[in-house]
This record gives C-alpha cells, sequence and structure tokens, in this order.
C-alpha cells in the first residue's frame, strides 16, 4: 500500500481538530483540499457535502455533489441522501421524496432505512398527506422498531381519524420505554383526548352519512368544537375548514375557522377570514366576541384595530379584557393603562384598571384606580372594589366609610 503524502496527513489531522471544534467553515475547507489531492476519498467528499448542508450553503451543496459523482468511481448511495435533503431545504418536496426513495432502493442499512423513512415521514407532514405519513412511519417502524417511531405513527393515525389503531400505537410506544421524550410529551394529550372519544365516535358515525353535503356542516363544526375542548387545535382545524368549504357563508363556521388558526399560532391566516378593517367595527366585534366568550379571536380584532390606530382608547381597553380573559394579566394591565391614560375621563376603563391591579396584589394602585372611577361616576361595584382593597392593606377606617356609602346607596347590603 502506497503511503499517504505528509500533506494529506497533516490536512486530516486539522480535520480531525476542526470536527472536534465543530468549526464548519474549516470543515468545509480542509474537506476540499483533501478531496483535490485524493478525489476518490469518498469519506472526504461526504464530510464536506454534510458541513455545506448543515451551513445551508445550498448552492456550493449541489456543486459538490455534482462533482463528487463525476469524480468517484462507484458513487456511493449516500449522493442520493444528500440530494433528497438539498431538495428538502429548497422546499422541492417531489424531487426530495425522489431521491430519498431512490436511496432505500439501494437496500441501506436497517437503521438508515428507518431514519429515511421517518423524514418521507415528516415530508408528507408538511403537504398534509396524512395518508402517505402514516404508510411511511409504518416502514419505519418495520424498519427498526422504537417507541418514538410508534408515537409518531399514532399521530398520524389521529389525523386519520382511526383512533383505535393510533391508540393502539400510543399503549405500545408506553410499554416499550415510558421514559421516552416523546412517549413523555404525548401520552398526557392522548389520555386528555380520549376522554372525549365516545361523543367524537358519535359524530364520526353520523358524519359519514353524508360527509359532503351542506347539512354536514354543523355536525363538522360541533366535532371542531370538541376537538378544541381536547386540545386539538390541527383536527378542530381540518373539520372547521371542511364545514366553511360545505357552508362558505357560515359566520360559525368563519368563526371556528379562524379560532383554530389562532390556537396554530397562524395568526396571519386567521387575519384574512375578518370581515372589514375598519376600526370601530373591529372594536365593536372584540367586545361582542368577548361576551361570547371567544378571547382569542376577540383579541384578534383588538390587536388589528390596534395595528390600524395604536392610539385607540377602546381597542386598548379591548385588548385588555381579552388577554384578562386568556389569564394573561401583566399583559392586560398594560393594556388597560393606556387605554386610562388616552381615555381618563371613562370611569369604566379606570375601574377595569383598578380589577386588573387588585388580581395582581398592587392594592394601592387599585384604590387610586377606583378612586379616579368614583370621582367620575359613583357606582356599587367601583365602591366595593375600593373597600376590599383598604382592607387588603389595613385601611379600615376608609374601607367602613365606604361601606357605609354602600349602604345608603343599596340598603339590601344590609
Amino acid at each position: 500500500m502506497q503511503a499517504e503524502a505528509p500533506e494529506l496527513r497533516q490536512l486530516r489531522v486539522q480535520l480531525k481538530a476542526a470536527e472536534d471544534a465543530a468549526d464548519k467553515p474549516a470543515i468545509i475547507e480542509l474537506s476540499r483540499r483533501i478531496v483535490a489531492i485524493a478525489p476518490n476519498d469518498s469519506n472526504a467528499w461526504e464530510k464536506l457535502a454534510q458541513a455545506q448542508l448543515d451551513a445551508e450553503d445550498l448552492d456550493r451543496l449541489e456543486e459538490t455533489l455534482d462533482a463528487w459523482q463525476k469524480t468517484v468511481r462507484h458513487p456511493p448511495t449516500a449522493i442520493e441522501d444528500f440530494r433528497g435533503d438539498l431538495s428538502l431545504k429548497r422546499k422541492d418536496y417531489e424531487n426530495a421524496e425522489r431521491h430519498w426513495l431512490a436511496f432505500l432502493a439501494t437496500k441501506p442499512s436497517a437503521a438508515d432505512a428507518a431514519t429515511e423513512y421517518d423524514e418521507l415521514g415528516d415530508l408528507c407532514v408538511e403537504q398534509a398527506r396524512w395518508a402517505d405519513n402514516a404508510a411511511y412511519r409504518t416502514k419505519a417502524i418495520a424498519a427498526k422498531d422504537s417507541a418514538a417511531r410508534r408515537v409518531f405513527r399514532a399521530c398520524a393515525f389521529l389525523r386519520l381519524h382511526k383512533w383505535d389503531a393510533a391508540y393502539a400505537d400510543m399503549a405500545k410506544a408506553n410499554k416499550m420505554d415510558a421514559s421516552d421524550s416523546q412517549v413523555k410529551e404525548w401520552l398526557p394529550q392522548f389520555e386528555r383526548l380520549q376522554k372525549f372519544l365516545p361523543q367524537i365516535k358519535a359524530l364520526d358515525a353520523q358524519i359519514a352519512k353524508s360527509p359532503n353535503d351542506p347539512a354536514a356542516a354543523g355536525l363538522l363544526l360541533e366535532r371542531a368544537r370538541i376537538f378544541a375542548l381536547a386540545g386539538r387545535p390541527l383536527l378542530a382545524l381540518d373539520d372547521a375548514e371542511r364545514a366553511l368549504k360545505l357552508q362558505p357563508a357560515s359566520m360559525r363556521a368563519r368563526t371556528q375557522t379562524a379560532e383554530a388558526l389562532l390556537d396554530d399560532n397562524r395568526a396571519e391566516d386567521a387575519a384574512k377570514l375578518q370581515v372589514g378593517s375598519d376600526l370601530h367595527a373591529l372594536a365593536a366585534r372584540a367586545k361582542v366576541l368577548r361576551e361570547l366568550r371567544q378571547f382569542t379571536l376577540a383579541l384578534a380584532d383588538a390587536r388589528a384595530a390596534l395595528a390600524i390606530d395604536d392610539k385607540s382608547a377602546a381597542a386598548h381597553f379591548e385588548a385588555a379584557h381579552d388577554l384578562d380573559g386568556l389569564s394573561q394579566n401583566k399583559e392586560a394591565l398594560a393594556h388597560a393603562c393606556t387605554a386610562t391614560e388616552l381615555d381618563p375621563n371613562d370611569s369604566a376603563k379606570w375601574f377595569f384598571r383598578g380589577i386588573l391591579e387588585r388580581q395582581r396584589a398592587d392594592f394601592t394602585a387599585a384604590i387610586e384606580s377606583q378612586t379616579r372611577s368614583l370621582k367620575i361616576d359613583e357606582s356599587l361595584v367601583a365602591l366595593n372594589e375600593r373597600e376590599q382593597c383598604e382592607r387588603r392593606i389595613g385601611k379600615i377606617n376608609e374601607a367602613e366609610a365606604d361601606l357605609r356609602r354602600i349602604r345608603e346607596l343599596a340598603p339590601e347590603h344590609e
């Protein structure tokens, strides 16, 4: 065997040091120098390609893969794998799938095949191809079973409404490895959904009778509501969107679809379902939605109003109410304070600010806010709030004075 040139040996030593330091630019440069000297060194080509992929240097990665394929005597199957990864980074899902399937056709090891099927499953999730997702998860399990892969297939079965199969996989995953991070994350969610399954299955049967009939929209929306209660916003969104297609004029379908989008952190998509963009209409609608306890949707309207005019006291006031309804008290108080600064002559705004300050145990500030409210418009609710706060910080004389005034205004409090 011919001895390796000193320059090449030195480059390999430097490459090992760069890998130990996770220095990607150095890995790329040193690997490039090695393949220039030893063009048939597929190990160096692979390190170069992996480093470029990790650095998302996609154009150079493509050049590397082309050069690698042309240079080595027997192009390794890893090139197809890398081409799939490259296509995925470019969101070219069709070619990603084609290259990964070509890699699988070369009969890689069971572990590599399972990983590739995992990636194909993830690819299908990006494209909302739920049946194909489940099929690839099944192949991953067949190649190399694991608790995590059982969980992934269970989630795929959920999107297909294959409840029994989903729960069988989750039970198997928990039995295989209860300490697995995917099991620990998903098992409580499956347990929560399980409580609603009798209602869901009953609706499944009714919807199946005429799934494309506009009359099925109401059943779909009812099932969407149950999915939302069960903490499954994506399943709720599936049903709400189907209902909206069946009945495009349905305000209920529009509302539930928007709420499901917001639950999935897709505020921009939810905003597309809003009717009109007038500031006053948005603030008014936010109030109506809040009264219907649709706090997430109400907050979206309030924020849309603020995007038009961030000096709108009404919009800040509505945002404060909505955030309070969502238990985001700190943010709610910030909006309430802004509302009173912009409109200091509204007793209701000062009253609600005092409520929020009391909830955060800032009783002194709450008393001041209720006092401002009472100076504008005396009310029993504000007096009662101020009395309670005064007692909490030991202002008994002031509290007793407020109590006497309450009794004067409403003798029935005796």
